[in-house]
């Protein structure tokens, strides 16, 4: 199954609704608001890669006050 991390800058000030909105995408195991230069990592699983796309094409970076994301694919795991 393919794996990623998302890293998201959202709106100032909006950092907890839209980790809430994160949570409750059933394809997101974590998610976690954190300090630096982004403000919430979300770790994505999806049954495909075209679904993994679609995920963070059409969920994630369509969510209200999401400003910018950077996409890692995972491509091994220990």
């Amino acid at each position: 199954m393919p794996v990623a991390f998302v890293l998201v800058n959202t709106e100032i000030g909006a950092e907890g609704e839209v980790l809430k909105a994160l949570k409750g995408i059933e394809e997101v195991e974590e998610a976690y608001a954190v300090y630096g230069v982004y403000d919430i990592v979300a770790k994505i699983k999806a049954e495909t890669m075209d679904k993994l796309k679609e995920i963070v094409t059409w969920r994630i970076r369509r969510l209200d006050k999401v400003r910018s994301t950077l996409t890692m694919i995972v491509v091994e795991e220990s």
